[in-house]
């Protein structure tokens, strides 16, 4: 393979792994990417390598038989390690609370949803919320390679509500929501 169209594809497979957030399989990375699914693995392998190599980045690769995942390096810990508790002992953002209400009013819920109806991409939200306790996340037994989110019961807990139909006005969201997905582009 020529230098640069390797590079090409290194750089596509770096920055799917960056939006995506969690472990994709290979067949995934090949269909959406447009590349042979035996050249994947190898290609996984040599991010792997890059990676880890360059003193520049605090970006890693992890890979298993089948599935890929971008991480921080592990040296980078620590520094994060206070990153995220401070995030944690904030309030949440209007962000967040717009993800929660989506999750509550029409969870389960995939993240690509989720992410359709806000309009960006949603994983670091999704994982705070998660590590606050708020959301859960579980298999989708209709496509095994996603999830879906929830609210947790400490989230019906908190806001006193037994579940989800007990939410305000919840039959004329999921009536808004159903409206929305169904809309035709003009």
């Amino acid at each position: 393979m020529e230098e640069n169209d390797l590079n090409n594809k290194l750089a596509g497979l770096e920055a799917m792994l960056f939006i995506h957030g969690e472990p994709i399989s290979y067949e995934r990375i090949a269909s959406v990417l447009g590349f042979e699914k035996e050249e994947v693995p190898a290609l996984a392998e040599e991010l792997k390598k890059r990676l880890w190599e360059r003193p520049d980045s605090g970006l890693a690769l992890i890979c298993d038989e089948d599935k890929a995942q971008l991480m921080t390096k592990p040296q980078f810990h620590k520094l994060l390690e206070v990153f995220v508790k401070d995030q944690l002992s904030e309030d949440l953002t209007p962000a967040s609370l717009e993800t929660l209400a989506i999750i509550s009013y029409a969870g389960p819920i995939s993240r690509a949803r989720i992410e359709y109806q806000r309009g960006v991409n949603s994983i670091v939200i999704l994982r705070n919320l998660m590590l606050r306790g708020l959301i859960e996340r579980f298999s989708d037994p209709e496509h095994p390679q996603s999830f879906l989110y929830r609210p947790s019961f400490e989230f019906w807990r908190h806001i006193g509500v037994a579940k989800q139909s007990d939410l305000p006005e919840q039959e004329k969201f999921k009536d808004l929501l159903s409206k929305f997905e169904n809309q035709t582009p003009a």
